[in-house]
């Protein structure tokens, strides 16, 4: 008995796109086999009807000839590179899910029986890109500071030196495969509960390059890629931090005969510094202890910074904890022109020893302040 997709559908002749797209959903969601009280049969033929009446040229046919006009090409044939994930889209479900109870992706069901058939679409596969790399440079405070160029050796993956990365010994040509003609995948028709289904998976020969290698390099194997030591020149920028990581790209190991490389990515741990600094942002804070004379009646010190020794004035009567800044003697600015401060934090230096005079000098300086007799 000949089947009349518009009565599957129960849409009329003149039912627009969206009309029978919106009619296939409805029903779609109502029968298909992973939901509760769902019918096989019911929803096969449901997919045939959209199948021919959703493209206009079979629809045509159908319309002029009936069945027998679209004999072959209906949705479970086998003809045409079916595909269940593009005919999903096709009909509205996004990226092939059916919602409306369990998800339901046809595109996955039958790549887990043939082994990733049903998602073909005939490209090539996109070849391997290189895997990163992610190593730790040790660096000195100053080198932070000021930044430096420094040479990273490593042990990595390169593009294969006597092939050049595409896999052939030199001389000999690259040819098309002969497993898949060039296409990169080939096809397989399977016997399913939904009628014949027409897979493509990745050639097995080619790996889904469409060309192969007539003599395979001795070098890489075939591979486009060769381990080997290699040093390489990384500009750390100043003002950097401790365990800052730095990006560079296409430092990583060799792509897949000729593909993109992998990023280098780099972690840095800063040394710490020669004096008892402390950093704070892009300033420097410098504790220094200084006699209790000095912030009396004030005096000069000499102050080692990342740049040198200078002198700082002390102002009579400076109290403990105040601070002398230095301007643009601390650490570059990462994200600007410019340099942090240089902060001197006066500290009081209190004298583990005394002499007998110095002692009868400090409890006269006591009693003079205090009023009362210091004790030993």
């Amino acid at each position: 008995m000949a089947k009349d997709y518009y009565n599957i559908l129960g849409v009329g002749k003149s039912a627009s796109q969206d009309e029978i797209k919106k009619a296939f959903r409805k029903l779609a969601h109502q029968h298909h086999p992973d939901k509760e009280g769902g019918d096989v049969e019911k929803f096969k033929e449901i997919n045939e009807a959209y199948q021919i009446l959703s493209d206009e040229q079979k629809r045509k046919a159908y319309d002029q000839f009936g069945e027998a006009g679209v004999n072959g090409q209906g949705g479970f044939s086998g003809a045409g590179g079916f595909s269940w994930s593009d005919f999903a889209r096709q009909a509205g479900f996004g990226d092939g899910n059916f919602q409306g109870g369990a998800n339901f992706d046809l595109g996955d069901i039958f790549s887990d029986f043939f082994g990733g058939g049903a998602r073909q679409g005939g490209a090539r596969r996109r070849q391997a890109r290189g895997a990163d790399i992610h190593m730790d440079v040790d660096i000195t405070f100053e080198e932070a500071a000021f930044g430096v160029k420094k040479n990273i050796e490593l042990y990595k993956a390169t593009t294969c030196s006597t092939c050049n990365g595409n896999g052939a010994k030199p001389g000999t040509p690259i040819k098309t495969c002969e497993r898949c003609h060039g296409q990169g995948a080939v096809d397989h028709v399977q016997r399913t509960v939904l009628g014949m289904v027409h897979t493509q998976t990745q050639c097995p020969e080619c790996h889904g390059e469409g060309k192969t290698a007539e003599t395979t390099c001795e070098t890489c194997r075939g591979t486009g890629s060769e381990k080997r030591n290699v040093k390489i020149e990384a500009s750390i920028p100043a003002g950097i931090g401790d365990q800052q990581t730095l990006r560079l790209n296409n430092q990583g190991e060799a792509g897949e005969r000729g593909a993109t490389p992998g990023d280098l990515y780099v972690t840095l741990r800063v040394g710490k510094p020669k004096y008892n600094w402390i950093r704070q942002e892009d300033d420097i804070l410098a504790p220094v202890e200084l006699p209790f004379t000095t912030l009396v009646f004030g005096g000069k010190i000499a102050v080692p910074t990342l740049d040198g020794e200078f002198v700082v004035k002390v102002p009579a009567g400076t109290e403990a904890g105040k601070v002398l800044r230095l301007k643009g003697k601390g650490f570059s600015h990462l994200q600007s022109t410019g340099r942090g401060d240089h902060l001197v934090e006066v500290r009081v230096k209190v004298p583990k020893h005394l002499g007998g005079k110095e002692k009868r000098l400090l409890k006269d300086l006591h009693k003079l302040y205090t009023g009362e007799v210091a004790e030993e």
